[in-house]
């Protein structure tokens, strides 16, 4: 009889070793805090840069991974072409020889930049002045349509589009620069026929290529409509 129970002892026993992954053993797999945190650092080291600040909060793994430890540093990268976004998948990678793997870590990226925002409601066609803007920080991960950090280039630049007060400036809203600015010293050509005459006059409005305008000649103090030709150029018409 004590023979039959030692017998069925030891089946129990290599029964337990035969189990992939024993509650004895579990102690021993790779920390997913040190994955978590390897990804997390990977995120924040490839978006940061002066005047940012990076939010990385790497998702819960997959809570039957089982990985074994790793003896060698745990190495996690992002290719150069990755953009912010509100995800970002992180490869984190074993390099021993052995027993590597590479697992993909989810992280959420908060990226935080100052960016120019409208400090007033805007019509299309108006002209950007920096009292017209100002810089907040905002989630540039979020912005998916884009945005503009500088004010060099709103500089002379005219709206695509109305925006409300506080809307984020965006390339996609920028028009193209004004050739001609109310107030500017301009050149009326004028052409009758085969004769090209030119004056030195003020602008009274300002515009694009195309755009029609009021100059006054400063020779005679006529005002006449023109039309935008070039920066500084305007053509007189009939």
């Amino acid at each position: 009889m004590s023979g039959s129970r030692a017998s069925t002892g030891r089946l129990l026993a290599l029964a337990w070793l035969a189990l992939p992954w024993p509650a004895a053993s579990l102690a021993a797999a790779m920390s997913p805090d040190a994955v978590r945190a390897a990804a997390e650092q990977a995120v924040r080291a490839h978006f940061a840069l002066p005047g940012s600040r990076v939010v990385a909060r790497a998702m819960p793994l997959d809570p039957r991974l089982r990985l074994v430890p790793c003896s060698m540093p745990l190495r996690a990268t992002l290719a150069d072409a990755i953009r912010p976004a509100p995800s970002v998948s992180v490869p984190v990678q074993c390099p021993q020889q052995a027993s590597g793997w590479t697992v993909r870590v989810q992280v959420q990226l908060q990226l935080f930049r100052p960016v120019l925002v409208t400090s007033r409601a805007l019509l299309r066609g108006d002209g950007l002045r920096p009292a017209d803007v100002h810089a907040e920080e905002r989630d540039v991960a979020r912005l998916g349509y884009g945005y503009v950090d500088s004010l060099d280039q709103v500089a002379g630049r005219t709206l695509a589009r109305a925006l409300p007060d506080g809307s984020v400036l965006t390339p996609a809203a920028l028009g193209g620069r004004r050739m001609v600015r109310a107030g500017d010293h301009v050149q009326l050509v004028a052409q009758f026929g085969g004769i090209v005459v030119r004056a030195d006059g003020v602008a009274l409005g300002g515009g694009d290529n195309g755009a029609r305008l009021r100059v006054r000649n400063e020779s005679s103090g006529r005002v006449v409509d023109a039309m935008v030709r070039a920066p500084g150029v305007v053509l007189a018409l009939p």
